[in-house]
């Protein structure tokens, strides 16, 4: 096992009901802005149940954050936080809302063009505090410091990180799942999957309690991935899905561990060049992602093929073939598509498009062994075409 560190200093507020526990975990001289999306929230009662609890706040609302949180969307909220002297952010929404809201944070009280904290990594030394209400499980980044903000006139999709965008708190309700359309929720439970898979396929780091615990977050997904895409309004795998959701993604299962997350890298570029569902992109890349690395891979996809598939066979390699395969039937069980044509139109422009983003953005050896070069990613989006 690898030496690491591990911080989160999330408030995980868990269960039916615990949306009235916004009012005693904000300061009660905040000034408040509340942030959330196309306006769903004030159809499934959540939005009421906001503001009732936020009572005796002052509150400035922004609405119309879109999925794929668009930099120029997030500016506006910037803007309108600096002039009302906001020092609170509260993001009522799914991870696209929540991610947005973290921008928000960071880039409020940044001097210099705010898009460098994206391209360039620029240094973050303060942001103004943060929670959440979470309404789609799917992200993670209800309990994280990550974020993932799109650039349409550049066809940009870039991630960020810092310390100040941990939320201070996070209240999940598993009652709002009822409410979500079947598309989310698929890409929620796709998008939880492969955020466990990205930190556990990669190879054997003698780290059996992280295996294990990502092993459980996998068959739990599996278990439950149809029926409460199915069946929403049941409580019980609501509340599975959100939490495995959370624990995908909440630092614990990376630490000590190689990580992978070239799928999610690959991933980002076909959402920012065609607008496609970013879970969806993950069922395309990620089982061609595997087949083009199955050679370094290959001890880990077999582990993940018996404990989690229950596949039999001491051939490493013949097992972690069929593990990927079992993947892939996973995804299409659940509706997704398995092709890049099927989604775009044009969809053979990617692959160059994908290799030259690569080296102008010196990616040159991203995975946990460096081995998905330009040349290497741009293969795996041939075989996804």
């Amino acid at each position: 096992m690898d030496n690491f560190e591990l911080y989160n200093p999330v408030k995980l507020i868990f269960g039916k009901g615990e949306i009235a526990k916004i009012s005693t975990n904000i300061p009660s001289n905040a000034k408040v802005l509340l942030t959330y999306g196309g306006g769903s929230i004030k159809k499934n009662g959540v939005y009421d149940q906001v503001i009732s609890a936020l009572k005796g706040y002052k509150v400035i609302e922004f609405g119309g954050i879109e999925a794929n949180p668009q930099f120029s969307t997030a500016m506006k909220a910037v803007e309108v936080a600096r002039k009302e002297n906001i020092d609170f952010i509260l993001a009522v929404g799914g991870g696209s809302v929540v991610d947005a809201s973290k921008f928000i944070s960071v880039a409020i009280d940044f001097s210099g063009d705010e898009w460098d904290i994206l391209s360039k990594g620029a240094n973050i030394n303060h942001g103004v505090p943060l929670g959440t209400v979470l309404t789609l499980p799917a992200t993670g980044s209800e309990m994280n410091s990550g974020a993932v903000i799109s650039r349409k006139e550049l066809n940009e999709k870039r991630a960020f990180g810092s310390p100040y965008c941990f939320p201070k708190f996070s209240i999940l309700d598993p009652t709002v799942v009822a409410s979500l359309p079947k598309r989310q929720l698929v890409n929620g439970v796709v998008d939880a999957f492969v955020h466990t898979i990205e930190q556990y396929i990669t190879y054997p780091n003698n780290a059996p309690l992280q295996d294990r615990i990502a092993e459980g977050i996998l068959q739990t997904l599996i278990e439950i991935g149809s029926d409460v895409i199915d069946n929403p309004s049941d409580y019980d795998l609501a509340s599975n899905l959100m939490w495995s959701a959370t624990m995908a993604l909440n630092g614990l299962i990376g630490k000590g561990v190689p990580n992978d997350w070239g799928t999610h890298m690959i991933g980002h570029e076909l959402t920012a060049l065609f607008g496609i569902d970013h879970g969806q992109t993950l069922a395309i890349i990620g089982p061609n992602l595997y087949t083009k690395l199955i050679d370094s891979k290959k001890e880990k996809l077999a582990q993940f093929g018996r404990r989690v598939f229950n596949l039999e066979g001491d051939n490493d390699l013949e097992v972690a073939k069929q593990a990927i395969e079992k993947m892939q039937e996973f995804y299409t069980s659940l509706g997704m598509k398995t092709k890049i044509s099927e989604l775009a139109d044009n969809a053979e422009i990617a692959p160059q498009i994908i290799n030259d983003r690569f080296i102008d953005r010196n990616w040159l050896k991203l995975g946990e062994k460096g081995l998905i070069t330009p040349k290497v990613a741009k293969e795996i989006v041939e075989m996804s075409l």
